[in-house]
């Protein structure tokens, strides 16, 4: 097995030949047919995340054990299965649910294993998609693509998966008024064709890039603002018609926080996905003042996946700018990403 291994925090990664995995039990061995790149790995190569006030969550002080085989959104198709799995269509590409948890918690029971204490999600806590083989624990994790390729399918699992949950929190509204998107990367240009397949209006999109403003307005983003510009809020709600109902935040910045705030009215809803970093900027009075909330959104459910899946094969979810890169090429691409340089998605293929 060929596979991209993170071996020390705030390092390249490291070229590796493993033995093939083996099976038994449930468990599944696929051929990885393509793996994207995705911002929060980033964090997984730095090993933290950025809690503002000078504080930190080191994954290492969590549980986290190198080397690991980095890569969340991965494709497949099966080549091998324990003798208790289930019967699988060894014919077809499916997409894998990355976000698999422990399976006996109470989140676990509830369906919810995003959420669960002591999770297995590939690429984090158990080795992931940087790789061309790539063994899951249950064959309910995988969803078939229908026709779509792998490159266009791999980025569902986190970057639709991520950006449709967090639709679906403010589902009741995007078709009252426009959503307001903080973040135009791959997962702001995910949710500008979800919103359409949701049958809501067109989003309003906010970046500081002008290259990834100009991607979302070809990807039917109703108004693209410069979330850098003075009058920014003002911007934002002139576009929106008005106070936004629903604000969310895909980069987590002190500053896109602030403007999320600034820009929602009364009674409404901010959802925070970003993790890029800082502490909470907001006046705390002003939160029952305004009657705001404020919740985080952290990847999908399993149903939600099927529910995203769904759509996707049947043709409901525009497909992202997508690039397919060798699978040496993983701390390069990851350099990019870093440097804001890559528009869409970047997509290894072993």
């Amino acid at each position: 097995m060929r596979c991209q291994s993170l071996a020390e925090f705030k390092k390249p990664l490291i070229s590796e030949t493993r033995p093939d995995p083996t099976v038994s039990g449930t468990e599944v061995l696929l051929k990885v047919t393509a793996n994207g790149i995705c911002h929060s790995d980033l964090h997984i190569r730095e090993g933290s995340y950025n809690l503002g006030q000078g504080q930190t969550l080191s994954f290492g002080d969590r549980g986290m054990k190198l080397p690991l085989v980095m890569g969340h959104e991965p494709t497949g198709r099966v080549i091998a299965t324990g003798p208790d799995a289930d019967e699988i269509d060894t014919s077809k590409d499916y997409v894998i649910y990355p976000w698999q948890g422990c399976g006996d918690c109470h989140q676990c029971n509830m369906g919810r294993e995003n959420y669960c204490a002591a999770p297995r999600y590939l690429g984090l806590n158990v080795d992931g998609g940087y790789a061309d083989m790539i063994k899951i624990p249950h064959a309910r994790y995988l969803f078939d693509m229908g026709s779509l390729s792998p490159e266009i399918a791999a980025p569902l699992a986190c970057s639709g998966l991520t950006t449709f949950s967090a639709l679906k929190k403010v589902e009741d509204t995007i078709k009252v008024a426009p959503v307001v998107i903080i973040g135009a990367g791959g997962l702001g240009l995910m949710a500008i064709g979800l919103v359409k397949a949701m049958g809501g209006l067109a989003p309003v999109i906010v970046d500081l890039d002008p290259a990834k403003r100009e991607a979302a307005l070809a990807a039917g983003a109703a108004k693209a603002i410069d979330g850098a510009a003075d009058d920014a809020v003002a911007q934002v709600q002139a576009a929106v018609g008005g106070l936004a109902l629903a604000v969310i935040d895909l980069v987590g910045a002190e500053s896109s926080a602030a403007l999320a705030f600034d820009a929602v009215g009364k009674g409404g809803k901010i959802v925070m996905v970003g993790l890029f970093g800082g502490g909470a900027p907001w006046p705390l009075p002003l939160i029952p003042v305004k009657a705001v909330t404020i919740m985080g959104s952290y990847v999908g459910s399993l149903q939600e996946f099927g529910e995203l899946m769904e759509l996707a094969v049947n043709g409901k979810v525009p497909a992202l700018p997508t690039q397919t890169h060798e699978l040496e090429q993983a701390t390069n691409l990851l350099d990019q990403l870093e440097e804001g340089k890559v528009i869409g998605r970047a997509v290894l293929t072993p």
